[in-house]
């Protein structure tokens, strides 16, 4: 199962550290997230890329879970040589990230 079926992304950048932010799109999700989307999972995700360390910050009553990855943009946006390889583009890419499909059972209404 890859992390878009249980989760969007927003992202940002200021010079050389990207953030992207994890949100679950059922509450319910939130511990499953956090469980399995450790920051060496994120770091090892974006090996090619991040330089610097990963930290995660959990934002559990916004069901979200924040990593601030620290020397991530070759530089920065404005030095970087790379195609958009910040924002939108690494948010997309995280959500690529295959999960173990151990969510609680979903039930329908009768």
């Amino acid at each position: 199962m890859k992390l878009r079926e249980v989760a969007h992304a927003r992202a940002g950048d200021k010079g050389d550290v990207s953030n992207i932010c994890v949100i679950a799109y059922d509450p319910v999700d939130y511990a499953y997230l956090a469980e399995y989307l450790t920051a060496e999972r994120v770091k090892a995700h974006f090996s090619d890329i991040v330089r610097g360390h990963v930290v995660r910050y959990e934002l559990p009553y916004l069901g979200a879970l924040n990593f601030v990855m620290s020397e991530a943009l070759g530089g920065g946006v404005t030095r970087s040589l790379s195609l958009d390889g910040h924002g939108k583009s690494l948010s997309s890419s995280l959500l690529d990230i295959d999960m173990p499909d151990q969510r609680l059972p979903r039930y329908t209404a009768c």
